[in-house]
């Protein structure tokens, strides 16, 4: 069936729908230069609100399994591919991507010069679009555009309730869930810390009341500072618990610091963006996906890790008060495991 994908600066992209069909579905179109991982991607809870188009052009091939989920379901919009593979060649594989997709009630938009439309996005910068079944007036466009609101988005991906996973060692981190990635818990799971997941928007009071040895801000989709309630909670314990946090968990305790932040042209996403750990000089590569990155620190702050691409602040570190967080993914999935080490790094600032 066709289908079309709009965009606001008024370009149209023709394809094909598959999946499941939706007549018309707004969001952020972004680019993602992964070459495997597309369930990951799929599934990643950073990526709520977002059509995410896939940079590789064959999507598919190696099915779908269940166990590379990062979230319950799909949390993307919209996704866009050149190529899908309709016949997977996996002994892992469960599931075709278009029937894991009409299951997840995603819609697919394939047949697309995805190098085309990534130019677009690389050149003129990230942008609202619209899936849709058939073409709209630039007006009407516009007004269903301006409809979509993505500012609460870590209130629909956040856990709604506590819950407890108990350890090996006597170590307790209380997990403010932002959006958190199932990799991120089994890499506090595999160090034997004992963790207790709350919702976004638990107050300081509550998280003291738990009393952990620290506190890890999660990754989560959108602009951080639409996240008041966390950056109020994390303002609260700052110099009371050690801090630590990953993606979006970072920009919120660095605004939290006094810090600020600003949004990318067109965002990292993908697993091949070189870091550079300034402690050491060691370069490594790293899974990222943020749109949004810390612009400033307040004095007294470390600037830990830099993007070699951009020369952004990827990593930070407040030794008076026990606070390290960083920009990329070190859980990946998808991506290497070259920045692993970082939770090893978070486990001894825990002492």
């Amino acid at each position: 069936m066709k289908g079309f994908l709009q965009l606001e600066n008024g370009m149209t992209i023709e394809g094909k729908l598959f999946g499941y069909i939706n007549e018309r579905i707004p969001g952020e179109v972004v680019f993602n230069t992964s070459m495997t991982g597309y369930q990951e991607v799929l599934t990643d809870p950073s990526y709520y609100g977002q059509i995410v188009t896939m940079t590789y052009p064959l999507i598919g091939n190696y099915g779908i399994n269940f166990d590379y989920e990062q979230s319950k379901g799909c949390k993307v919009k919209g996704f866009i591919v050149k190529e899908y593979c309709t016949m997977p060649n996996n002994f892992n594989n469960e599931m075709t991507l278009t029937d894991y997709l009409e299951n997840e009630k995603i819609t697919g938009l394939c047949d697309v010069d995805t190098k085309k439309l990534t130019k677009i996005l690389r050149n003129q910068g990230v942008m609202r679009g619209l899936i849709t079944t058939f073409q709209l007036p630039k007006t009407k466009l516009l007004e269903t555009l301006d409809e979509f609101d993505n500012t609460k988005c870590v209130s629909e991906v956040s856990t709604k309730n506590i819950s407890k996973y108990q350890g090996v060692i006597d170590k307790h981190v209380v997990i403010i869930d932002c959006g958190i990635k199932t990799n991120i818990i089994e890499m506090f799971k595999a160090r034997g810390v004992n963790l207790t997941i709350v919702p976004y928007n638990t107050d300081y009071k509550t998280v003291l009341d738990l009393k952990p040895n620290a506190v890890f801000i999660s990754n989560g989709p959108g602009d951080p500072l639409d996240c008041k309630e966390t950056i109020e909670t994390v303002k609260n314990l700052i110099g009371k618990l050690p801090l630590i946090g990953i993606c979006l968990g970072h920009q919120i305790v660095s605004l939290a610091l006094g810090g600020s932040t600003k949004k990318l042209k067109f965002g990292h996403r993908g697993a091949n963006h070189p870091v550079k750990d300034l402690t050491n000089g060691k370069v490594f590569i790293t899974s990222q996906n943020h749109g949004y990155v810390v612009d400033s620190l307040p004095e007294g702050v470390e600037v830990t890790h830099i993007n070699i691409n951009d020369r952004s602040i990827e990593g930070m570190k407040d030794e008076k008060n026990k606070i390290f967080t960083v920009q990329f993914h070190p859980e990946a999935c998808p991506g290497p495991y070259e920045a692993v080490s970082i939770f090893d790094e978070f486990i001894k600032m825990i002492g």
